[in-house]
């Protein structure tokens, strides 16, 4: 047995003891006979060791990450939750992207008008207009309601105008009930700082959001409910009016009654 021989079983023996860190490989080169040492499984193995590491450190990493978002989230929550007034929300909440119409929208659309109102005024969503402008009912729907207010001795800037959603839906589709879950709050925010006598609800969609079921407007515009403390009068989306111009001498028997009303609690100190 020669020294390549003896160096060949050595190195055999030592791998059955050791196993795959070190080994060993033969190669016959034309000149004569080599001995090639390979730690390349060691290399490998420590490779892969850190490489388990680096993955580990980046998933606590994130995770971190993730519970810092959260914890900003949170705080961020918490300081709306606290505005003291309607310009205090609207800062607080302008940039908003709890949904995905965050990333849509062209203007986030808190509402507009008296900050005292004792009348608030609550549409469904943003349309194209207020997308633009940034202000609620301002479109050809938003024009007839103001002349409809003025029709009962309110003028537009004595409410407040708002919608439930506070972003436009594209398209001007339906809102989905997971949009009006996350900015719902934020309408009742505004109610509890304005503190309004009463809530005129424009709208089906409205109604069947504010109030959790469905409702048929037939059976259920000039009457009173109850939103949050506040009572609540439902009549049609002036958008409806411009459809069919038939529902405005309801629409017009509603908005007196919503002035009675306001002129008796008035006048009753309410």
């Amino acid at each position: 047995m020669d020294i390549f021989d003896k160096t060949e079983l050595y190195f055999k023996e030592q791998k059955q003891f050791f196993g795959d860190y070190i080994f060993y490989e033969s190669v016959l080169s034309t000149s004569n006979q080599e001995i090639n040492f390979m730690v390349n499984e060691e290399e490998h193995h420590s490779s892969k060791v850190k490489s388990e590491q680096g993955s580990t450190a980046q998933f606590h990493k994130n995770t971190t990450i993730e519970k810092e978002t959260a914890i900003k989230d949170a705080i961020i929550n918490e300081e709306w939750q606290k505005a003291e007034t309607i310009d205090e929300l609207r800062e607080l909440i302008c940039n908003c992207k709890k949904c995905a119409l965050g990333n849509t929208r062209t203007n986030f659309v808190f509402g507009v008008g008296n900050p005292n109102a004792g009348i608030m005024v609550i549409g469904e969503a943003p349309g194209a207009e207020e997308d633009a402008q940034g202000e609620p009912f301002v479109g050809r729907a938003g024009q007839l309601l103001t002349k409809i207010l003025a029709a009962i001795n309110l003028p537009r800037e004595e409410v407040f105008i708002a919608n439930i959603l506070k972003c436009r839906p594209p398209d001007n589709r339906k809102p989905l009930t997971s949009e009006t879950d996350l900015c719902e709050p934020y309408l009742k925010k505004q109610i509890e700082l304005i503190k309004p006598k009463f809530i005129l609800a424009l709208g089906l969609t409205a109604v069947d959001t504010l109030l959790k079921k469905p409702h048929k407007m037939a059976e259920t515009r000039g009457k009173l409910f109850d939103y949050c403390g506040t009572k609540m009068l439902v009549t049609y989306h002036p958008s409806a009016l411009l459809r069919n111009p038939n529902l405005k001498p309801a629409v017009w028997e509603d908005v007196k009654l919503l002035r009675r009303l306001y002129d008796e609690s008035i006048a009753g100190g309410n």
